[in-house]
């Protein structure tokens, strides 16, 4: 039998467990987003990690418990954001076409992430003109390729070649009309009427067929 003293003793470290858990979480946040800020004010060549960490008011020897640079850091947006497309598209119904549980997924992903924070737009704005962010942005997309390849074989996808070709034609399209809006926008807001305008004709372009000739 467990004493009731036992029994407190262990819902107290689960709630102590997920109260750190949290500290963590808000102290990786903040790191992410005073790095952003310092970026978009000096730019991204021009900050260290000891001004990020001096901005997120923690230790440097802190700052490298959560990323191995201020490259991470600034791309760290770019992970969260997959996490969560991945996440939406497991969500989608079974009923959709891959396609269009798809630009479900991203849809409700960037909508959240415009309007939670200015930052995430920020950071994705950095990534697309800073030329030593790219690597590292390139590394996370290719993982997320082979999550959602994953995602989209759970859903009956016997062939793993179609399930990696549409994550990766997806993710690539994607990238590209985030880029391509975030020129448009310049340093004014981004338009997600615009992005889902966008990222619409990018999927009917895969749905219908890339090989075509030319000029039709």
């Amino acid at each position: 039998m467990v004493s009731r003293t036992s029994e407190s003793s262990g819902g107290q470290r689960e709630q102590a467990l997920g109260r750190r858990e949290r500290k963590k979480l808000a102290t990786r946040a903040a790191v992410q987003e005073a790095a952003v800020r310092l970026a978009v004010r000096f730019g991204v060549e021009n900050v260290t990690v000891e001004q990020i960490a001096a901005e997120a008011d923690i230790a440097l020897r802190t700052f490298f418990n959560y990323f191995p640079s201020k490259e991470h850091a600034l791309v760290a947006f770019t992970a969260s954001g997959a996490d969560a497309l991945v996440e939406a598209f497991r969500a989608r119904p079974a009923t959709e076409s891959v396609l269009d549980a798809i630009r479900g997924s991203v849809l409700v992903v960037m909508s959240e992430n415009i309007s939670a924070s200015r930052t995430h737009i920020d950071a994705l704005r950095l990534i697309s003109e800073a030329p030593s962010l790219w690597p590292h942005q390139l590394a996370i997309l290719t993982g997320y390729e082979k999550a959602l390849a994953s995602a989209i074989a759970e859903r009956g996808e016997p062939d793993g070649l179609y399930a990696s070709v549409c994550a990766a034609a997806s993710i690539a399209a994607l990238r590209v009309v985030v880029a391509r809006c975030l020129a448009r926008s310049g340093s004014g807001a981004f338009s997600l009427e615009e992005f889902r305008s966008e990222f619409d004709k990018a999927l009917a372009e895969l749905g219908a067929g890339l090989d075509r000739p030319p000029g039709t």
